[in-house]
């Protein structure tokens, strides 16, 4: 059998008629599933800054929870707010790496301390931590605070000592950090926006 061009032309059109006929679901032999829900419909998103360096990117973070008093919420979603006027919704690899980061089972949320001479960490609490961070901080600029140089100014460095200070800081926090951070007599002074 052969077929005209127009024969041809209402074979292609009837096909085209019939599977779009199926496609929508009027043809009764198949059962197609129901459309998946919005993963982020009821979850509450939270507008934070990037933590990795000094460009501060802007983030949208969402997280599911009964928003009850007690209730945790456990972030599932993380990317870039595209109303930020730093990054207008794009993210470095690591800033889109963050969900990972948050949820991996070896994040570190707890402080712990490790014996000299011991292989093993032990949890201690916040408490313990700050008090031995303080004692520790106070016992080596006793020891080796220079308080003049050699021509008798007084100078007050602390140079055994170093900080590193977050790098999405306020100025205002950035400001409040220095002057404590000077205080001491502390000159190594970084930001992890370096790292």
């Amino acid at each position: 059998m052969t077929l005209n061009r127009r024969q041809f032309f209402k074979l292609c059109a009837a096909g085209a008629a019939t599977s779009a006929i199926s496609a929508l679901g009027l043809m009764s032999e198949k059962a197609y599933a129901a459309v998946r829900e919005f993963k982020l419909l009821r979850a509450k998103e939270t507008r934070n800054n990037c933590p990795y360096c000094s460009v501060g990117c802007g983030l949208l973070m969402y997280s599911q929870g009964s928003g009850g008093k007690n209730s945790e919420h456990a972030i599932f979603h993380i990317e870039g707010d595209a109303d930020h006027p730093v990054n207008r919704g794009a993210l470095c690899p690591k800033g889109a790496g963050l969900v990972d980061y948050v949820n991996s089972p070896h994040r570190l949320q707890y402080p712990e301390y490790r014996a000299p001479g011991s292989n093993k960490w032990q949890r201690i609490s916040w408490e313990e931590a700050f008090k031995r961070i303080g004692r520790l901080m106070k016992d080596d600029r006793d020891a080796n605070l220079i308080e003049k140089n050699a021509d008798g100014v007084t100078v007050n460095r602390w140079l055994t000592t170093g900080m590193m200070t977050s790098s999405g800081m306020a100025n205002e926090s950035g400001i409040a950090t220095q002057k404590f951070a000077r205080s001491l007599g502390l000159v190594a002074i970084d930001t992890i926006a370096r790292n």
